[in-house]
């Protein structure tokens, strides 16, 4: 393998690992955006409502 071959070969590798840590950063980065509440359409705002909701049947069936 020439010098060239090996200096390919590693920018090539290098070139990978960094796509490939951007790609796990942008994921983390996209799916933690769901678990903080933005005012109504993320996941943790749909679970806090739901929360509410069987909070209040809760308190309707225990006075009954």
């Amino acid at each position: 393998m020439t010098l060239e071959q090996q200096a390919a070969l590693i920018v090539s590798l290098i070139t990978i690992t960094v796509s490939f840590v951007g790609l796990v950063r942008w994921l983390v980065k996209h799916y933690l955006s769901e678990l903080r509440p933005n005012g109504g359409s993320s996941l943790k705002d749909q679970v806090n409502r739901l929360e509410k909701k069987v909070d209040t049947l809760y308190e309707v069936l225990i006075k009954k």
